[in-house]
């Protein structure tokens, strides 16, 4: 029988090392937090070969007294906190005191400190958790750490490293991540002697983003700004069009901290459920800010993890706030079409392959009328660039008030400013009493633009689309491919796809009935028998009144059985028994929004797939006509059901620069 005994301390720390550090990325995260805690406006990181054989990271902070060098690599040393009592409001980023005595156990660590108060720094010296050397040096105010060879000493932890390329991509993600949920510190991301990242710590966290994500994203932002009962959210959101295959570009920060959390991650996902398609993910830098005493962040060593006291209540306020922010603007996406190949070049080099070919006198013939075809393509393609270039100046001489560009020339999401929608409305009557008298040609062609306000969507709703004068302004053209519809519409070619469009309008027809409970119930015959877990069972019986309030009729049948007798008559030809089951899946994890409409969202939208016109269908013109007036009075025109564009546009611009009208 083998005795129990207490570990040693060095034993003991490279264990806890295990919980804290296990990659490089680790042990930066933790010295990066240690110095925006001490008040750092600026942090650099370099290291080599992914951080494994070195590491530095320097910091303009506070610094540490030569007196409490030491300490600081005790276990469970810290200065951040002194009671339990603390730990229900901590406010900085680390609290626990194990992070300098992990890095230290399983590496070699030297530290060079200096306060302001003091006329010299420190130099301190451990490795594998045993004390080294201590002496003053020379040294700026702030702290710099050395970290050389990590698991030098526990070699079945070294193994389990990736490759340094590897490492380093995991330590750029995190000093990503670092920028962003501190936009006013100053970050420098150094690998292998090559600057990857540098923020300049201005405070503004769009700057962070077009520098660490580039100008498309950028360009594609949507910000919110929410505070509702001691909860406040502040940041950006993209639009649905630089949505991402994967959860990588859903960054949220809580208190200044970096975190992972479920319930953040599907109350961001359901808000976009109905603007993006299916396994599509959005891109989000949002920074929450809440009370300490409403959320745990002592869950775990690496304080990824945490808490809520109002798991509920924290869901709703995300998810009302973001489908707010999305549902502000317009979002239609405009269609650019690619730049034509021109045709000079390609005569040009036809003639060039006659030529090199040997010439018999059958091909002295055919080369002859090549020539001529060539003299007349030069003359005619000469003719019309001096008609194209009279043409723009007779127009430039005329400066005629442009019609306003109502879409950017690239796909853009971007609603416009409310100053400007003023602006733009103005000329919106002229242009349309113009168009009822001839103008001469050279008055009608646009000039180029570089105003600010034609770069922007325009907003549908400012444009007053929706009343009833706006309805005999549109124009039907036609169906194209019969399903697509071709609409007209002050200076723009909008085109609206029938089957998502038709969707739509029973998706959300069918949500507002259950709303209003206009709906009736229809009677299964033989019932569907369930049998469910205790957790199920609770769930069902919890929300019981719900299901009776939206059609269902559910009756206990014995034992863990329950017999569905009646189901709301939208859902008779759907339902199954997996249609009750994956409800009933949504409400055992807890988190969910408002449980009536969004419970059967997936359901509704099945059913409304099926149940709405086809594509390849012919509609008659007044059957477009009252398609389209029920779209756009929907609180989403925009997106079928499952994310789909039900509409997109291009501009008389755009069409203008295909065929040179304009150069």
């Amino acid at each position: 029988m083998v005795n129990i005994q207490v570990l040693d301390q060095i034993t003991i720390d490279k264990i806890a090392a295990g919980e804290v550090i296990e990659r490089p990325a680790s042990i930066i995260k933790e010295l990066v937090e240690n110095a925006i805690d001490a008040g750092a406006s600026a942090v650099t990181v370099e290291i080599k070969e992914g951080g494994i054989s070195f590491i530095r990271i320097t910091d303009n902070g506070c610094g540490i007294p030569k007196g409490e060098v030491p300490l600081a690599f005790l276990r469970h040393s810290t200065s951040k906190i002194r009671s339990v009592d603390d730990l229900s409001t901590v406010a900085s980023l680390g609290f626990r005191g194990e992070a300098l005595s992990s890095i230290a156990a399983i590496a070699q660590v030297e530290l060079i400190t200096k306060t302001k108060d003091e006329v010299t720094g420190t130099r301190y010296r451990i490795e594998g958790g045993a004390e080294k050397s201590i002496e003053d040096t020379g040294a700026p105010d702030g702290t710099t750490f050395l970290v050389h060879q990590i698991f030098y000493n526990t070699p079945a932890r070294r193994k389990f490293l990736k490759t340094p390329m590897t490492e380093a991509s995991h330590v750029s993600e995190l000093m990503t991540r670092l920028a962003l949920s501190h936009p006013e510190v100053s970050i420098q991301f150094i690998n292998n002697g090559q600057e990857k990242l540098h923020t300049s710590g201005n405070g503004k966290l769009k700057d962070i983003i077009y520098h660490v994500f580039g100008r498309d994203i950028a360009n594609n932002l949507l910000e919110t700004n929410e505070r509702i009962d001691g909860i406040q959210v502040q940041g950006f959101i993209g639009k649905p069009i630089i949505s991402r295959g994967n959860r990588n570009y859903e960054n949220y920060f809580i208190n200044g901290r970096y975190v992972k959390s479920n319930i953040i991650a599907k109350a961001i996902e359901d808000a976009y459920k109905d603007f993006t398609m299916q396994h599509k993910y959005p891109f989000t830098a949002l920074h929450f800010t809440m009370d300490g005493t409403d959320l745990d962040v002592n869950v775990h060593p690496t304080k990824m993890e945490l808490r809520f006291s109002n798991q509920q209540g924290v869901y709703n306020f995300i998810y009302n706030a973001l489908k707010q922010t999305l549902s502000e603007p317009e979002l239609i996406p405009r269609v650019e079409l690619p730049e034509a190949k021109e045709v000079p070049v390609k005569a040009e080099k036809i003639v060039e392959r006659k030529q090199e070919q040997p010439m018999t006198p059958v091909r002295e013939e055919r080369k002859t009328s090549v020539i001529e075809e060539e003299k007349n393509l030069d003359y005619f393609m000469k003719k019309m660039r001096e008609r194209v270039t009279a043409y723009h100046q007779q127009a430039v001489e005329v400066k005629p008030t442009p019609a306003p560009s109502v879409i950017q020339e690239n796909v853009n999401y971007e609603a416009l400013p409310a100053s400007q929608v003023a602006a733009v409305k103005q000329p919106v009557p002229e242009q349309r009493t113009v168009a009822k008298e001839p103008m001469p040609e050279q008055a009608v062609a646009p000039r180029e633009e570089k105003s600010v306000v034609t770069e922007k969507q325009l907003d549908f709703f400012e444009e007053k689309l929706l009343t009833k004068k706006a309805a005999q302004e549109y124009k039907i053209i036609g169906q194209l491919f019969e399903t697509y519809w071709l609409v007209e519409f002050h200076e723009q070619l909008y085109i609206i796809d029938q089957h998502a469009a038709h969707e739509r309008v029973l998706y959300e027809k069918t949500l507002r009935g259950m709303k209003d409970r206009e709906f009736t119930s229809q009677y299964l015959s033989p019932p569907i028998i369930l049998n469910l877990s205790m957790q199920e069972e609770e769930a069902l019986n919890t929300h019981m009144d719900i299901f009776t309030n939206i059609g269902f009729e559910i009756e206990p049948f014995g034992g863990d059985s329950y017999a569905i007798r009646a189901v709301p008559d939208n859902l008779f030809s759907i339902a199954k028994r997996e249609l009750f089951t994956e409800m009933l899946d949504q409400l055992v994890d807890g988190i969910h929004s408002s449980l009536a409409p969004d419970i059967v969202a997936e359901k509704v939208a099945s059913m409304s797939c099926k149940a709405a016109v086809k594509g390849n269908s012919r509609l008659s013109a007044a059957e477009v006509e009252t398609l389209i007036g029920e779209l756009l009075e929907l609180e989403n025109p925009y997106h079928c059901p499952h994310g789909r564009p039900t509409i997109i546009a291009m501009t008389k611009r755009e069409l203008e620069k295909k065929f040179k009208r304009i150069v």
